[in-house]
C-alpha cells in the first residue's frame, strides 16, 4: 500500500506540473506588449526609412510585430484640423494591423485635438449642447468607431484625471455627469461588442486611488495608468505599492497605459525636447541606450509582479525626428523614441516579448 501511495503521488505530479517555459507562456499568453504609433501616417507620408535590429530597411509595424508587439494604440479626435487622427486614418490602419493579426487599442478623445490633464475640450460641434443631447452624440459617436474600427481595447477618455468634454464631465463640479457621461459610453460599447475591452486611463499616480473610488457604478475592464518620471515622480517603489493596491482594491487587471524613457539628453532637430535634463530621469538609468531597456524592462517587472497585471504600452515610439534636423516644429521626442538618430530600433525593444525574462 506504501509504494502504491507513492507511486499515486508521483502520477500526480507529473500530470499537474508544468514546465517553468509552460508557466510562464499559460500566465503571459494574454499579456499585452504595445506601442502607441499614432502619428505613424503622418511620419510614412514623408518616405522615411526605418530600420530592423540587422540594420535591414523594414516597414515600422513589422520590426514591432516581430519583436514581440502583440497591440497597436491609436488615438482618435472627432473632427481634427486635417486627416491625421480622424475616423478614416484611424479606420484604415486599425484594418491594417488587424490584417496582421495586432490587436488595436483605441484612444477615444472626445476631442477634436489633445485631451489630457490639462485640457478636456469638446468637439466643436459638440460644444453648448444640452447634456441629454450631447450624452446622445456620445453614443452615437461610440458605436460608430466599435461599428467601423472593431477596436480590442477601448478608452473612454485620454488621461481623465480632471473628468472628459469639460466642462459637462466636470469631476469636481460636475461628478454626477462625468459617471453619467463613462456610464453612456460603456453602454454604446456593451450594447455592441462583449469582446471589447473597456479601460480608463489615468495619469499619474497621486491620488489615483480616490478617482478610482468615483467609479464604482461604471462598467468597465481595465485601469490604465501613465508613469513618465518627469511628471509622475521617480519613487519605484511608491509605484509598485499603488499598483498593488489598486489591483486589489478594484479587482481590475491593470496596465501602464503610456511609459517612455530617453536613450539620449542629445537632441536630432531644433524642436525642444520634452526631457533633456538628467535631473528629469531616474538616476540608476541613466539616458543611454542600455538604461532606456533597463528602465523599461524595469516597468514591466513592475506589472508582471503585480496581481492582475496585464501589460505595457509604450507612448511615442515612432516619434522620430520626421520634420528633419533643422525643424522647430519637428519631434519633442525623439530621444525617447524607439528608434534611434539613425531610425534603427533601439535595443529596448527586447523588453517587448511576452515572456518573462
Amino acid at each position: 500500500m506504501r509504494y502504491l501511495i507513492i507511486i499515486l503521488a508521483i502520477f500526480l505530479s507529473s500530470c499537474s506540473n508544468s514546465t517553468p517555459e509552460e508557466d510562464i507562456q499559460s500566465l503571459d499568453k494574454d499579456y499585452i506588449s504595445a506601442i502607441d504609433l499614432s502619428s505613424l501616417p503622418e511620419i510614412e507620408s514623408k518616405n522615411i526609412a526605418f530600420y530592423n535590429t540587422n540594420g535591414s530597411p523594414d516597414d515600422v509595424v513589422s520590426i514591432l510585430k516581430n519583436n514581440g508587439v502583440n497591440t497597436i494604440r491609436l488615438r482618435i479626435w472627432n473632427h481634427p484640423k486635417n486627416d491625421h487622427s480622424s475616423f478614416n486614418e484611424v479606420k484604415l490602419f486599425a484594418d491594417q494591423l488587424h490584417n496582421l493579426g495586432l490587436k488595436v487599442w483605441l484612444t477615444v478623445h472626445y476631442s477634436d485635438t489633445w485631451a489630457d490633464p490639462g485640457k478636456q475640450i469638446p468637439p466643436s460641434k459638440w460644444q453648448n449642447l444640452s447634456f441629454s443631447i450631447l450624452k446622445d452624440s456620445i453614443y452615437r459617436y461610440t458605436q460608430k468607431i466599435i461599428i467601423g474600427i472593431k477596436p480590442d481595447i477601448i478608452q473612454l477618455g485620454n488621461e481623465i484625471n480632471s473628468g472628459l468634454l469639460l466642462p459637462y464631465g466636470d469631476i469636481n463640479s460636475n461628478k454626477n455627469q462625468f459617471i453619467e457621461i463613462l456610464n453612456t459610453g460603456t453602454k454604446a460599447i456593451r450594447d455592441l461588442s462583449k469582446e471589447t475591452k473597456i479601460m480608463i486611463h489615468f495619469a499619474g499616480i497621486d491620488n489615483s486611488d480616490w478617482f478610482f473610488d468615483q467609479l464604482k457604478t461604471v462598467d468597465y475592464d481595465y485601469i490604465g495608468l501613465s508613469y513618465y518620471p518627469i511628471w509622475h515622480g521617480k519613487d519605484l517603489g511608491k509605484v509598485k505599492i499603488t499598483l498593488s493596491e489598486l489591483s486589489k482594491k478594484y479587482q481590475k487587471e491593470i496596465l501602464f497605459a503610456e511609459t517612455a524613457y530617453p536613450f539620449t539628453l542629445d537632441w536630432n532637430d531644433f524642436t525642444n525636447n520634452i526631457v533633456g535634463d538628467s535631473e528629469q530621469i531616474l538616476p540608476q538609468y541613466p539616458a543611454t541606450l542600455e538604461g532606456q531597456k533597463d528602465f523599461i524592462s524595469k516597468i514591466k517587472e513592475l506589472i508582471i509582479s503585480t496581481e492582475n497585471g496585464k501589460g505595457i504600452c509604450y507612448w511615442g515610439g515612432e516619434l522620430i525626428s520626421y520634420n528633419g534636423k533643422v525643424a522647430t516644429d519637428g519631434s519633442p521626442w525623439e530621444n525617447q523614441a524607439l528608434f534611434d538618430f539613425n531610425n534603427k530600433i533601439v535595443p529596448v525593444i527586447s523588453s517587448f516579448q511576452f515572456k518573462k525574462e
